[in-house]
């Protein structure tokens, strides 16, 4: 049985491990360990104490449980509701009004979490009430945090770009730094598209009674000093080069527990629920990277990264074309796997042919983390779907219905992204 025919077997009992329910680490586990089996002698009780040490010995990858910490005690406090009292008054004059809240609030957010999960679902429980009761349109409400929820993923400090960093070998600070274009690039088509369906739709927008003075609207941003201080102390110390990206997470948790102190929501409840909440999410993410690593080393030994490189590099493919050929592999990946799963899966066997036809490590990362988006909400393995599902109690295909224009400008961001690289690669570069 040749390389091919063996990658085709394994990915076989992959899905159907998948489809069973199994969990994901131990679905990646088990076919590593038939792979070893069916096609190498390598020992694979050797293996497996070996790759499981080198996967999780990393210190870089200890900025992870800090940062979604970080996210969980946020979670818990008043910080989504004071961004909305914030921001409100000053998109009133927009097209879509306070619809923007949904964008710029994951936006910021996005930035103290690191989370598209966490992300969606703590501004999607402020924002969603407040927009229905101002009669502001489902549809568009739900879809446009459906879509805004995955800036988690893009605006550092990103959980997925770490994983990817430590996976791939790339640096987490230049991921961090390359994130910055490409986020406010999407945050940018995200309003753009509320803009443009609100001025067709203008009978469905509801009209803002309410005219804040401009004294109230600049009282009111005190509202966002806290979070925008922490953004300063967590991004800025990263860019400024005075912290590591696992130092900065630090001064994020000491932040926001201050924060959180400073409010009123920090108690022993609150403090324990986010510290088990943070535990429960860190330690899936290291089993999900455990399980891929082994499945990575199994392929190893078999062959099966270089002889995937070789094919695609014989197949005499452009680079845009391999990339639209690798976006197709993982909008399908998406439909049956979580964002995490498919980087830590996927990285370590394609950066040799990425590589091999000239693709920049540290922009393929970012194009991942786009292409990890689109997962996000495309069913029937979409987090963010799930999550929006848990707050308004919608058909799961109704909700992908609704978030499918902003899966769409998830695509054009790509072919942006593609067509002009120094989107991604200025701030870099920039920075040395």
């Amino acid at each position: 049985m040749n390389e091919l025919s063996q990658a085709a077997l394994l990915m076989v009992l992959l899905l159907i491990a998948l489809g069973l329910g199994v969990w994901v680490a131990l679905a990646l586990l088990g076919c590593g360990l038939a792979g070893l089996l069916l096609f190498t002698s390598t020992p694979p009780g050797l293996l497996f104490s070996t790759t499981v040490w080198n996967s999780t010995a990393s210190w870089a990858l200890t900025a992870l449980p800090l940062f979604v910490w970080m996210g969980e005690i946020l979670y818990r406090t008043r910080l989504a509701e004071d961004m909305f009292a914030g921001l409100g008054p000053w998109v009133r004059g927009l097209p879509g009004r306070l619809l923007h809240v949904n964008v710029i609030g994951c936006g910021i957010f996005a930035a103290v979490s690191g989370s598209s999960a966490a992300t969606a679902a703590t501004i999607g429980r402020i924002t969603l009430p407040e927009l229905a009761r101002r009669g502001y349109p489902q549809a568009i409400a739900i879809g446009s945090l459906a879509g805004a929820g995955t800036l988690g993923l893009l605006i550092p400090p990103s959980i997925v770009m770490i994983v990817y960093g430590v996976a791939a070998q790339v640096s987490i600070v230049r991921l961090f730094t390359a994130g910055v274009l490409p986020g406010l690039m999407l945050m940018a088509l995200f309003s753009g598209w509320i803009a443009l369906w609100s001025l067709r739709h203008r009978d469905q927008i509801p009209d803002e009674g309410e005219r804040v003075p401009l004294a109230e609207r600049l009282k009111r941003l005190r509202l966002l000093l806290p979070v925008t201080v922490l953004i300063v102390a967590v991004i800025g110390s990263i860019y400024a080069g005075l912290a590591t990206a696992t130092e900065a997470a630090a001064v994020g948790v000491i932040g926001s527990l201050a924060i959180a102190a400073f409010g009123g929501s920090l108690n022993r409840q609150s403090f324990v629920a986010s510290l088990l909440g943070a535990t429960r999410t860190s330690c899936m993410i290291t089993f999900i990277l455990m399980g891929a690593a082994y499945l990575t080393s199994a392929m190893s030994f078999t062959g099966l990264p270089s002889t995937v490189a070789s094919w695609i590099g014989a197949m005499g493919l452009a680079p845009w074309q391999l990339l639209v050929v690798l976006t197709l592999f993982f909008m399908l990946l998406g439909c049956f796997l979580d964002g995490i799963s498919i980087v830590v899966l996927t990285a370590a066997v394609l950066m040799p042919a990425v590589q091999a036809a000239g693709i920049d490590p540290l922009w393929f990362g970012i194009y991942l983390v786009l292409v990890v988006e689109m997962a996000q909400i495309t069913p029937p393995v979409g987090f963010n779907l799930f999550v929006i599902q848990g707050i308004t109690g919608l058909q799961l295909l109704q909700l992908a219905r609704m978030a499918l224009p902003f899966f769409l400008l998830l695509v054009l961001a790509t072919v942006l992204i593609t067509v002009f690289p120094q989107i991604v690669l200025a701030l870099p570069g920039a920075m040395g």
